[in-house]
């Protein structure tokens, strides 16, 4: 071994000093010379580092000696030399003995004792046979050393009892606490919890590290009712929970759903600076998605990275599943490259949770990008995932790219379709008007097992209704009356909407299918389809129409006055038209359809049907010319708002739509080229053309 043995810089160097490096005692040191031109200490480093011993074990102090200058011969006092370190050749029997007292040595020996528990049989001989080479001079420290080394819960009790029996401590609360730790690490939350009952029934009181280590344990075996459930004893036992302990508790308590003890907590840990891991902002980042705080989510992960805590997968998870419940696509998307970029591996859950975002958002191209990557990654997909890519599809019109996903589904050998995979399916082709394909994915269905549903059924009545199949709809309707299943309103406002499309031949067909199940709604449209033109523009059908809208849900009264106004639209009837949308305003059904600001008067038309839509014009037009006629100013630009947004299953859009119906109607209303589904004129043009539009209809 090497050891720095330091010297006067008086003291001489000689030729032979290689001689001393590979001795095992020094030379005398009046046999060293030094260079009349060398004034430095003599140091002798070593040369192998892992062979050095402690100080401890050092030379004896050598006596002082005088020595003659080689210059002068002059005798120079020699300074006694302190305790130091010297070398020891490791091959030798005395560096064996040396390692042998060392610490570490020792450290290492006890865990290869502990690694021969983990592996030996658990009954008390077999473990005290193992034991019983430590002698009779075992340390608490050696104790604490082999417990805290293992890894195995059958033994670890019986090597604690062993100690305990050997060994008068202090606080055998240390003894029992290391012990624990065993049964944490293997994940063993009943073996600790047996372990705290032994503990108070010899009548040892437990302290910090016992209920941290319960808790942490708690934690790693995903039981937080555990953890909150053993942190609520600790008062009990007059113990405190220190920082790290209470940051634990803000993820159990967010995950058993007491979110405001969390959160409690979380505002505690800001102003004390409490030191947060990850996973307990994922679990913060989660309280904030469902309770709807979006914009928390996105301050939390800032905060996160302000504090230096490095996002992990699950934190980018709990961001992504939260965009998407908000409908932040371009959120999600961001996130999903600070991912990426920031070196983090996305995992199942977190293409799982982009793939939601996306299709709750209706981004149909980006929802296949992710599918097709979990496939070139190897991931499988589930039941659920698959249901919500055909979702998408059926959503956006991607009828081509929903049936590959449904070959892709059923090759995949993990996961078979469900009813709602065919309902998707039925739905795409109905809205597509392809009759044969929506039948025969419906016998698919019923051949796998699958009997119809309310959703399958309606999507077919809409399949019918595009393709003038009206007997073909009463079909449908009498099946499902027959398979005992309850029409809800989105059903009838199926029903309704293929009334719109109905030669009037069919009406009648139709219409007493409606009164079968829905007298109410039946009533109305028997108003609009064969009563009296004159009785039904009378308080008798805005008492009956306001009945109906009362009864049924908020999400589908849009669709009930859109279907009606339509009906009134394909029949010729505008006074019926105006007179259902202006009860539609005045019961809010429709909000915010026009607008005035003092330098432009728009009409807002992007949430109406085709017939709304041509009604909420025509009154409109007449607003402005009253407006004209009561010497009121018209603004410099006017503006009719259609949306730029085609239908997911046509070529042509409300705007397309409209623009033709401006033509026919010579109004001056022509698209802005920098704003897409805004028709816009000035005030000029819109003041001339209704003056002529009055004078052609005095002349009328």
């Amino acid at each position: 071994m090497a050891y720095n043995l330091s010297a006067s810089p008086s003291t001489s160097l000689s030729h032979e000093t290689h001689l001393f490096c590979n001795s095992l005692s020094p030379p005398n040191l009046h046999q060293l010379r030094t260079h009349k031109n060398l004034f430095f200490p003599l140091k002798i480093h070593p040369s192998n580092p892992n062979l050095s011993v402690s100080s401890r074990v050092s030379l004896q102090e050598l006596p002082a000696a005088n020595t003659v200058s080689q210059n002068s011969g002059t005798p120079i006092e020699e300074k006694p030399i302190s305790k130091s370190t010297a070398w020891v050749n490791p091959k030798s029997p005395r560096a064996s003995k040396l390692r042998q007292k060392s610490h570490d040595y020792r450290h290492a020996s006890l865990v290869k004792l502990a690694e021969s528990l983990d592996s030996c049989t658990p009954v008390e001989e077999d473990v005290s046979s193992v034991l019983n080479i430590l002698g009779d001079g075992v340390l608490e420290q050696d104790a604490v050393i082999v417990l805290n080394g293992m890894s195995n819960t059958e033994t670890a009790p019986l090597v604690l009892d062993y100690f305990r029996k050997r060994l008068k401590v202090k606080r055998e609360v240390v003894l029992y606490n290391v012990t624990m730790k065993v049964f944490r690490k293997c994940k063993d939350l009943t073996g600790a919890e047996n372990l705290f009952g032994k503990m108070l029934e010899k009548g040892i009181k437990p302290d910090n590290v016992t209920f941290s280590t319960l808790i942490s344990c708690a934690r790693q075996c995903s039981l937080p009712e555990k953890a909150v459930e053993w942190f609520e004893k600790m008062p009990s036992f007059g113990c405190e929970a220190d920082k790290v302990t209470c940051s634990v508790m803000v993820d159990a308590y967010g995950r058993v759903g007491n979110v405001e003890l969390a959160l409690s907590l979380y505002d505690r840990a800001r102003s004390e600076k409490w030191r947060l891991d990850a996973v307990t902002f994922s679990t913060l980042i989660r309280i904030y998605g469902s309770l709807g705080n979006f914009d928390g989510c996105l301050n939390l992960y800032e905060e996160m990275k302000a504090l230096g805590v490095r996002p992990n997968a699950s934190v980018y998870n709990s961001l992504l599943d939260g965009m998407g419940r908000a409908k932040r696509p371009w959120q999600a998307k961001n996130i999903y490259r600070d991912m990426v970029k920031n070196g983090v591996e996305p995992t199942w859950g977190t293409y799982a949770a982009l793939l939601r975002a996306y299709a709750r958002a209706r981004y149909g191209e980006d929802a296949l990008a992710v599918y097709k990557e979990m496939k070139e990654k190897k991931l499988e997909l589930s039941v659920v995932l698959y249901n919500t890519l055909l979702s998408t599809c059926a959503d956006v019109g991607l009828a081509d790219e929903a049936v590959e996903i449904f070959e892709d589904m059923k090759s995949s050998g993990t996961c078979m379709p469900d009813s709602w995979t065919f309902a998707s399916l039925i739905t795409i082709y109905s809205c597509s008007g392809k009759v044969e394909e929506a039948e025969a994915m419906l016998d698919e269905m019923v051949g796998s097992g699958f009997e119809p549903n309310l959703f399958v059924l309606t999507s077919l009545i809409q399949c019918y209704g595009k393709s003038g199949r009206t007997d073909d709809v009463v079909r449908t309707f009498d099946r499902m009356l027959e398979l005992n299943i309850v029409p809800d309103d989105r059903f009838f406002g199926c029903l309704l909407n293929v009334i719109t499309q109905a030669p009037i031949e069919d009406l009648g067909k139709l219409t007493s299918c409606i009164e079968r199940a829905n007298p109410k709604l039946g009533y109305v449209v028997q108003l609009l389809v064969n009563g009296d033109e004159k009785k039904a523009e009378g308080e008798i059908l805005k008492k009956e129409a306001g009945e109906l809208f009362g009864s049924i849900s908020v999400d589908v009264k849009k669709a009930y006055c859109n279907c009606l106004i339509d009906l009134c639209v394909n029949l010729n009837q505008l006074g019926r038209a105006c007179e259902l949308l202006e009860l539609g305003l005045v019961l809010e059904i429709y909000t915010d359809i026009m607008s005035k600001t003092p330098t432009q008067w728009s009409l807002h038309l992007k949430s109406l049907s085709l017939g709304a839509a041509l009604t909420a014009l025509h009154i409109w037009m007449n607003d402005l010319s009253r407006a004209i006629e009561n010497g009121e100013e018209l603004p410099s630009l006017l503006g009719i708002n259609t949306g730029h947004g085609k239908h997911k299953f046509s070529e042509k859009g409300l705007a397309g739509v409209f623009e033709d119906h401006l033509k026919e109607l010579n109004a001056p209303f022509h698209e802005a080229p920098d704003k897409i589904g805004w028709f816009l004129t000035t005030k000029v043009a819109a003041t001339s053309w209704l003056e002529s539009r009055r004078l052609t209809d005095v002349a009328a």
